[in-house]
């Protein structure tokens, strides 16, 4: 599932590298491609590729943020899958390889029902992200690991991540629409902290982030998303709901 404002330039090639790596791995899959009232060719693109790939659009006639894509997109994806399917997420900007999909597949088949694309796990690597960028990572995570810690986990904030849908339909029966309600990019980590109210299995692989190969500049606005983040921790750590 593929939340996707204004990339235009940036998914043609990632759509490429997603057909390839399935077919190559003769794994049966779906894009859904949930496009947040883009001003570009991003709708227009992925209805393109729905003649040589299977992709579903779902267009949003106004921006609703990340957050509102990606409640959308999940609402789809649990909608088009049954127990034993595998539900991935991950961004619309070519900077996640889709080759790293069949190892997480591999790992909810083993038993996990979560499994994260870790920049922390040994063999990944982190090409073309400004250093800044890199530093505010480390501490986010360093904040989790001391504050909320999660067996399993490193890195809280990447949304590129493979879900049994079987969690995934329990967390949403509990939680509704509020399963994904933050705002921003901190609806991420948020998922990921209501998520542990079920006690999933969860993993990491390693994989290779190519921000070089990013379309377009990035949507991210950090401090405000750093904030978010915080506050998201501190309520969860909390327990409020």
């Amino acid at each position: 599932m593929l939340p996707a404002y204004n990339e235009a330039e940036a998914l043609p090639a990632l759509l490429n590298e997603i057909e390839f790596a399935f077919d190559e791995a003769q794994i049966p899959y779906e894009v859904i491609v949930v496009d947040d009232g883009s001003s570009d060719d991003t709708a227009l693109l992925a209805s393109q590729a729905s003649f040589h790939m299977p992709v579903q659009c779902i267009t949003h006639v106004q921006n609703q943020g990340l957050a509102g894509a990606l409640r959308t997109g999940v609402a789809a994806a649990l909608a088009a899958t049954k127990p034993g399917d595998v539900i991935v997420t991950m961004d619309a900007d070519n900077t996640q390889p889709p080759g790293s999909v069949e190892r997480m597949i591999q790992m909810i088949r083993e038993g996990h029902d979560v499994v994260i694309a870790s920049r922390y796990q040994h063999g990944s690597q982190i090409v073309g992200v400004p250093g800044y960028r890199n530093f505010l990572s480390f501490g986010a995570r360093a904040l989790f690991t001391v504050m909320f810690p999660i067996r399993g986990v490193r890195d809280y904030t990447c949304g590129f991540r493979a879900y049994r849908h079987e969690i995934l339909r329990r967390a949403d029966e509990y939680y509704g629409d509020q399963l994904v309600s933050e705002k921003g990019f901190s609806c991420m980590v948020d998922m990921l902290l209501k998520l542990h109210r079920f006690k999933p299995v969860v993993g990491e692989v390693p994989f290779i982030l190519r921000y070089d190969q990013k379309g377009g500049a990035s949507k991210m606005r950090v401090l405000k998303t750093v904030f978010q983040t915080i506050h998201v921790l501190i309520r969860r750590r909390l327990n409020l709901r």
